[in-house]
Formats: structure tokens, sequence, C-alpha cells
């Protein structure tokens, strides 16, 4: 077959969408006789009729319907891949909502994104609630633990296991577990799901072991578990990146420091999309850089 020439392909498709060769020769800025030659040589490229031509109207041929819906999402592909590009060139600029759980500390970095690129505008919504991006109309999520909604693309910032913390003062009256199994008799401040017992499989020497606890506090937000924490409320987990600052003050202090929970992570998720527009694409890879950085 012969290489298919994409300017008749392109008004192939205008011909059809305007069903004329006037209106397509007009869109195109062309004669009509060109406009017809156009499609004529398609035709003979392909070895098949596409229309059929009256006088008064044009008409699909059967292989001429299946070309045309398929070409003419190709086209529009086409399109938006030109628009892409040409947006690349230039600054981003616009607005870009954004979602992110309230433990993670953003300022610097929001500041620093909007010094960079003073074109853009952010709408940062933070909230421990799993949005949905689509429905709610945003453009990037930054979210923690393990993913289940497979429907997103995504991109791992980092890995973040949990490590069990807790205050010295909690540590003083309760006494500091020496043996996993020693958890299940202190008091725990546990993250989602309903106060009462609860099992955790962590990580340790002897690969992975289980322990019972309990809790009478129960929070959707690692920031206000972190808080409890400190408050000396009980033992907790959380991940270790977020507590960095607290232990090396000794706010906090790092319990069985051989256990974790792995197997989360932190990422940043937008909804799959044909073409990713310039300032979106910006934003998400400013964050995994920066947000990295501190991890």
């Amino acid at each position: 077959m012969a290489t298919i020439d994409l300017n008749r392909v392109s008004t192939f498709v205008r011909v059809v969408e305007g069903a004329s060769f006037t209106a397509a020769a007009r869109a195109l800025g062309v004669p009509i006789s060109s406009a017809s030659r156009s499609v004529a040589r398609l035709e003979a490229d392909l070895g098949v009729r596409l229309l059929h031509r009256t006088t008064r109207k044009l008409r699909l041929t059967e292989a001429g319907e299946a070309y045309f819906r398929r070409m003419q999402a190709v086209m529009a592909e086409a399109t938006d891949a030109a628009d892409a590009v040409a947006g690349f060139a230039a600054a981003p600029a616009g607005l870009v909502r954004l979602t992110a759980p309230p433990d993670l500390r953003l300022h610097q970095i929001v500041s620093a994104l909007l010094t960079k690129h003073p074109g853009l505008e952010i709408e940062l919504t933070l909230t421990s609630r799993a949005i949905d991006l689509v429905e709610e109309g945003y453009d990037l999520a930054i979210r923690g633990g393990i993913l289940t909604d497979s429907s997103l693309m995504v991109r791992k910032i980092a890995d973040t296991p949990l490590g069990l913390f807790a205050a010295p003062a909690y540590l003083t009256r309760a006494g500091r577990p020496r043996a996993l199994r020693e958890l299940s008799r202190h008091a725990c401040v546990l993250f989602r799901g309903r106060p009462g017992p609860r099992t955790w499989q962590l990580i340790g020497p002897r690969g992975p072991e289980s322990v019972t606890v309990r809790g009478t506090l129960t929070v959707d937000d690692m920031g206000f578990l972190r808080g409890a924490l400190l408050e000396g409320l009980g033992l907790g987990l959380v991940p270790a990146a977020l507590l960095s600052s607290d232990v090396a003050a000794g706010r906090l202090v790092r319990v069985l420091p051989k256990y974790q929970l792995g197997g989360g992570g932190l990422f940043l998720v937008w909804p799959s999309r044909r073409l990713m527009p310039p300032r979106v694409a910006a934003v998400r890879d400013f964050l995994a850089e920066e947000i990295a950085k501190i991890l």
C-alpha cells in the first residue's frame, strides 16, 4: 500500500464533517477542485471508495464510514498533540487544582513553585479524604499509603515505611516495650478504622510478625496522630519521614526500631488523559522533585 498523505486524510475528514467539498475547501482555504482531487487521491492510495458523490449530497460508503470514525479520532489527537507541544514552548500558566494530605508541609515547596512559575495559580485543598479527581475536577493529588484506584495515572515519589513512635513522657509513665508482644498492653493511637482491637503486622528481624493492639483514639489524619503522640496519648505507627524533626529534637522516640510497616508510599496521581496540559505537567514534575528531597 502507498504511503498515506495525512493532508489528504485531513481534507477527507473536513469534507465529511462539513458534509460538502465547498465547506471543507472554505475551511482549508483551498479551491473546491483541490479538495475534491485530494479525496480522490486518498481513495486511490487506499484502493477503496470512501464517498458516494451526487450533485446534491455526499454519502459515506461502508468503508468510508469505518475509515472516517478512526481517522477523525486520529486527527483530533494530532491537533491535541500540536497544542500540547506549543504549550511547552511557553512558560506554564493558568490554574492547577491540587489536593494533598494536611500533614504534608508544603508551604515552602508551593512558594518555590510559584516563584519559579509566576504565571501559575494553585488551588490547594488539604484533606485526608480521597477526593474523586474526575468528579470534582482536580488536576493532581498527593496521596500516601497503598493505592487502590487503578484508573488513575501514578508517579511514586518515595517509599514511606511506618515506624513505632511515642513521646518520652508516655514511655516514662507506661514503660518502653522491648518486644513486639508487649505492645498488646500499651495504649495505641490508631489510624483510620474503628477504636478497639487491631492487628498490626510488622516486618522485623524474623520477618512478618503480628500483634493485637488496642486504642481508645482513632484518627483519619496523620497530622492529628502526630499531635496525639506529642501529647503522650500512646504509641503510634507513623511514616518515619514525617517525624524526623520531632525525633531529632527529642520530642518523640522511635520504639522497637527494628520493626516497621512497609508496602506504602507517597504518590502523585492524576486522571487518565490522553495529554496532560503543560501547566499541570510543570506542577507534577516540580512537586515530585522537591518532595523527594525532604523525605
